[in-house]
């Protein structure tokens, strides 16, 4: 349930103003709760996927097994490319069903974040909501039963 300050009876209309603005974001989620988070104003591509995956290998140390979707972008010929210069060595990766997101962990840390840190929020343009984003995604990091919940749910690990 949501509520607004709406007079009873009165449907609240929010006025938006249409623009072309984007937020893209791109995230990882360890089975040990450790959590990458990246946000930018432009659509992913293979450069910026690649630029996070090199991060992601700056950030965690020994071998990753990356599982994600079929997206069309993680099988572009940058990513290719990449793994064989060199990342294929820690890097592994695994491609989800067709559409399963109850298989992905951060879909967990996404509905998070939208429903319960942005949940009620109103952002006045793409750099307040960017902002916004940071900052959920900062106190998300506080809370590793969340992000341990999100991997838990999808059953890859078992006590």
């Amino acid at each position: 349930v949501v509520s607004t300050y709406a007079p009873v009876g009165k449907t609240p209309i929010l006025k938006v103003k249409l623009t072309k603005d984007h937020l893209s974001s791109i995230s990882a989620l360890g089975i040990d709760g450790e959590l990458l988070i990246e946000v930018q104003e432009k659509a992913y591509d293979s450069e910026d996927v690649v630029r996070f995956l090199e991060n992601m290998l700056e950030a965690v140390e020994g071998k990753i097994t990356i599982i994600w979707d079929n997206s069309p972008i993680h099988k572009s010929k940058k990513i290719k490319e990449f793994l064989k210069s060199g990342a294929a060595k820690r890097i592994h990766l695994e491609a989800l069903p067709g559409y399963a997101p109850e298989l992905n962990p951060t879909e967990g840390i996404w509905n998070w974040l939208k429903k319960v840190e942005l949940k009620n929020r109103c952002f006045s343009d793409i750099e307040s909501l960017k902002q916004g984003v940071i900052e959920a995604s900062g106190r998300l990091i506080e809370r590793e039963d969340v992000r341990l919940g999100c991997v838990a749910e999808c059953k890859y690990i078992t006590s």
